[in-house]
């Protein structure tokens, strides 16, 4: 019996490893679509969501059935539990996304992205990118300090955040509200998708040791 209860525990921390990794070639993906643009990617992507929803609806219900049939305590039963918590966190960063995809789908064939910010949204891109990897790595190998450096790698999406919203409500702006409306939305995705990576991180080291690190 305890055997086959590892066996469900592994299978549990398999799914949010590859909720992770389809979350973040989600992200790219969507990025990718939005920048070129790119129709069928973006439709892809937005689909690809379903797909993501479908793996924490099955995940969460599995580990409601293991908690009720097997009652595991201590270190198990934390694990259960945070496994719930996380699959929600990646499950909205996959929302994230299929935002970023539904713009380029409206825009579709313009770029919602005018050329001045381009640069700005490619960094966004990669610092989110970057996040949910590293998050997805900190899951798979519980290794609380890659999963407390999430912190810090928040700090460069919000420096970026801080600088898209610099630009918007500069007087120099010449592209209208609606575009402006789409930027600070599409901001709002990346910084959200970071911030949603950063709650994982501290739920792999809550995870791990029992407690929650008070440190920041």
């Amino acid at each position: 019996m305890r055997e086959a209860f590892q066996e469900e525990l592994e299978s549990i921390h398999t799914t949010l490893v590859k909720m992770g990794s389809i979350v973040a070639e989600s992200m790219a993906a969507a990025t990718k679509a939005l920048l070129e643009p790119n129709l069928e990617l973006a439709q892809k992507v937005i689909k690809e969501d379903d797909t993501i929803d479908d793996m924490q609806h099955e995940l969460d219900a599995r580990t409601m059935m293991i908690i009720a049939r097997q009652s595991p305590v201590a270190g198990d039963l934390r694990t259960l539990v945070t496994s719930l918590r996380m699959s929600a966190d990646l499950e909205r960063m996959g929302d994230m996304a299929h935002h970023v995809a539904k713009l380029a789908r409206m825009r579709y064939p313009n770029c919602a992205v005018p050329d001045e910010l381009r640069d700005i949204v490619i960094n966004m891109n990669r610092v989110a990118v970057n996040i949910i990897e590293k998050t997805t790595k900190s899951i798979d190998t519980r290794n609380t300090t890659m999963a407390l450096e999430l912190e810090k790698d928040d700090d460069e999406m919000d420096k970026l955040h801080r600088r898209l919203f610099e630009i918007l409500m500069d007087d120099k702006w010449q592209y209208g509200t609606e575009v402006a409306i789409d930027m600070t939305l599409l901001g709002r995705y990346y910084e959200r998708c970071a911030d949603h990576a950063v709650s994982v991180g501290r739920r792999v080291y809550y995870m791990v040791n029992g407690e929650y690190n008070t440190a920041n």
